[in-house]
């Protein structure tokens, strides 16, 4: 999401809402992004808008789209930590369904131009409740794109990739931690097998699939070669 947000700053955009529950970390995004500004002229006429608000929240989110109608959405609102999921499955449909479901409905009837759902891997075929509950959510995003396309209102489109390096929902920094305080490594099989994308390279996928987005396609990212986590 941040990586998000300094990358659409880029694009010099009117104005940019982030939409986000953590307070520390909305913080964190919009005082960087607000020295970012202070350094260059382009980007001062562009409008910051932070905003703490949860994606379960219908009133919140009607609130935010009747004062702002943003026109672009990218959903990367999820939780995305396997094993934690698998121990709290009601949060997780919560968030990672019903989140989804109430963010579509109101894009739609706001009149969105476009809903970008950040997606992942592990929804297909998935073994876990995490990919269960984001292949739910691209079924969601799917269903809407397939009535939208008779009214051409709202463009959907979804991007998958697989473990973006150091990103919040990414392995590596717990893997980093145990290498540096000696092992054990917690490698769950060793013939697992990882794709890793950068969160720039990442990222720039995103837009780049929202820009081709039209009807709910599935956007899959070249990973390069999948990498043994061992």
């Amino acid at each position: 999401g941040s990586e998000l947000c300094r990358q659409i700053l880029k694009q010099n955009p009117k104005r940019l809402l982030m939409v986000e529950i953590n307070e520390f970390a909305l913080y964190k995004i919009h005082s960087e992004l607000c020295e970012l500004q202070s350094k260059r002229d382009e980007l001062k006429s562009i409008e910051l808008i932070p905003l703490i608000a949860c994606v379960r929240n219908s009133y919140r989110i009607n609130q935010i789209m009747t004062t702002w109608h943003p026109s672009t959405i990218y959903h990367a609102a999820a939780y995305k930590h396997v094993p934690l999921l698998e121990s709290n499955i009601i949060e997780g449909i919560k968030n990672n369904i019903f989140g989804t479901q109430n963010l579509v409905n109101l894009s739609c009837k706001y009149k969105c131009r476009k809903f970008i759902l950040v997606s992942t891997d592990k929804a297909v075929r998935p073994t876990n409740i995490m990919g269960a509950s984001k292949r739910f959510s691209e079924m969601i995003v799917q269903a809407y794109a397939a009535e939208e396309a008779l009214n051409k209102k709202t463009s959907f489109g979804i991007v998958r990739f697989g473990n973006v390096v150091n990103s919040s929902g990414s392995v590596i920094p717990l893997f980093s931690k145990q290498i540096n305080s000696g092992g054990p490594l917690t490698v769950t099989h060793p013939e697992i097998t990882r794709f890793f994308m950068t969160i720039p390279e990442a990222t720039s996928l995103i837009l780049q699939s929202g820009m081709l987005a039209k009807n709910g396609e599935v956007f899959v990212l070249n990973m390069g070669k999948p990498i043994k986590i061992l």
